[in-house]
């Protein structure tokens, strides 16, 4: 739903608190999806069975945000024009 490279985080959903309206989707059997109703931005999802988790782009949040990557996923699906060195997990 990005188009291009999507940095995310996930935590527990009683630690996550948003502002404003979200409009939840399901596009798919592996997640509900939140985004903005007001520009279609894909914002946050929930997959099916993990209910107390949800992830969010770390592109929404204000501010710092304390946090550093972890793992490049989807790496066989990466466009070829940037390399992927950065010694962290990847996962096809």
């Amino acid at each position: 739903m990005s188009g291009h490279a999507w940095a995310s985080a996930h935590v527990p959903r009683t630690s996550f608190e948003m502002t404003g309206p979200v409009k939840w989707l399901r596009l798919s059997e592996q997640a509900e999806r939140g985004i903005c109703p007001d520009c279609g931005s894909f914002l946050f999802w929930v997959g099916v069975g993990h209910p107390d988790f949800i992830s969010f782009a770390l592109g929404s949040v204000d501010g710092p945000t304390g946090v550093a990557l972890g793992r490049n996923i989807f790496v066989s699906e990466k466009a070829d024009y940037y390399p992927l060195n950065d010694g962290l997990i990847q996962e096809r």
